[in-house]
């Protein structure tokens, strides 16, 4: 059993910033990519980031310059830094996770979802 679990979410005024946490937990062999997905009410789910295995990252165009993902391998956990935010950044976010246990096959894992909120 795997379990994701996000902290970090608030009331922000447009222009401040906030720091998001996911951590992974369970019988976790491997984690491949992790990121971050978010979601408004009636709206798709979209992605924000997401930082893979190697390194590499991906981010929506309408965050890049003010978001940054970072990961702690060690601590399986994945972060947001969000800066400069702004009303149109207010949504859920979930937390995702590409994890493998100990049977060797990756799945992909969310978090129960925080709420970012930007006020005007």
């Amino acid at each position: 059993q795997v379990q994701l679990v996000e902290s970090g979410g608030g009331l922000v005024q447009a222009g401040g910033s906030l720091r998001l946490s996911c951590a992974a937990s369970g019988n976790i062999f491997s984690i491949n990519a992790m990121g971050w997905y978010r979601q408004v009410p009636g709206g798709q789910r979209e992605l924000v980031a997401k930082l893979n295995s190697g390194g590499s990252t991906n981010y929506a165009d309408s965050v890049t310059g003010r978001f940054t993902i970072s990961r702690d391998n060690a601590k399986n956990a994945v972060y947001l830094q969000m800066n400069s935010l702004k009303p149109e950044d207010t949504a859920v976010y979930y937390c995702n996770g590409w994890i493998s246990t100990t049977t060797g096959a990756f799945r992909n894992y969310w978090g129960q979802g925080t709420q970012v909120t930007v006020s005007s």
